[in-house]
């Protein structure tokens, strides 16, 4: 049952299913996506686990935020999303964008334990190519205004801007784009080390999105952790190996599963 609640004066669209007596589960989906995405790890869990789906800021049915968000801004919404909701000790599951809330959130909160799929939280290292881009962006940004005016210079800007950046930049609002920036640029190891909760990661090989180096600099850098690899599977490892990934996380969950 989807639903929403207003926190702060921004609706979170949200959906809420599974067995009320379960141990909770909180499922937060990547950039670019909503609940739906994830809704093949939602009914792994739903039998025995309270589910709580979230459409993350800006995404699915939940409102944009007002301002140029950071992690820790998405991180306190739900934050406030489990204070309102009196969601105790919960299971923590982010993928990709949805991990970096999971890091943060499971390194300052009591939680049962975190499942990391894909999962952002990494500042990837920039090759030649980026700098060169950035920089040929940043002569774009003055040149335009200069040569056709402010009002036709920044129109053009905003095409070229859609152009150069990434698929997920590109189908962003103006505002998303500007948070999406923040948050890539936000690396998240120093937090590591201090989440307690034993972490499964999961990933896929072939993810260039957030590589295996990332997942093996994660499970390094936090206390109790774990990674299980799949071969042959990209970002979205949950859908590019359905049977592997179910036998791993209920594996993992199998105290809350029984």
């Amino acid at each position: 049952m989807e639903k929403e609640i207003i926190i702060d004066g921004l609706r979170l669209n949200y959906e809420e299913c599974g067995n009320p007596d379960g141990r909770p589960i909180i499922i937060m989906h990547g950039w670019g996506c909503d609940h739906t995405t994830v809704a093949s790890i939602r009914d792994i869990v739903k039998e025995k686990m309270h589910v709580f789906n979230i459409d993350l800021p800006g995404h699915g049915k939940s409102d944009e935020p007002t301002s140029i968000w950071g992690v820790d801004d998405f991180t306190r919404l739900v934050e406030r999303f489990i204070k309102d909701l009196e969601i105790i000790n919960p299971v923590l599951l982010g993928h990709s964008f949805g991990g970096r809330i999971t890091l943060l959130l499971s390194s300052r909160n009591p939680i049962r334990q975190a499942v990391l799929v894909d999962a952002a939280g990494i500042k990837p290292r920039r090759s030649l190519k980026y700098h060169v881009k950035v920089y040929s962006y940043k002569a774009v940004k003055h040149a335009l205004p200069a040569l056709f005016g402010k009002k036709l210079g920044t129109k053009m800007l905003d095409i070229y801007r859609g152009k150069a950046g990434s698929a997920d930049y590109r189908n962003s609002t103006p505002v998303m784009r500007a948070v999406m920036s923040r948050c890539v640029n936000e690396d998240l190891k120093p937090v590591m080390p201090s989440i307690k909760a034993s972490t499964l990661l999961i990933w896929g090989e072939e993810d260039t999105a957030t590589p295996l180096s990332d997942a093996k600099t994660m499970e390094n850098l936090i206390p109790d952790a774990g990674l299980v690899s799949f071969p042959g599977c990209g970002h979205y490892s949950f859908l590019d190996n359905p049977a592997g990934f179910r036998a791993v996380l209920r594996e993992f969950l199998k105290s809350d599963l029984k």
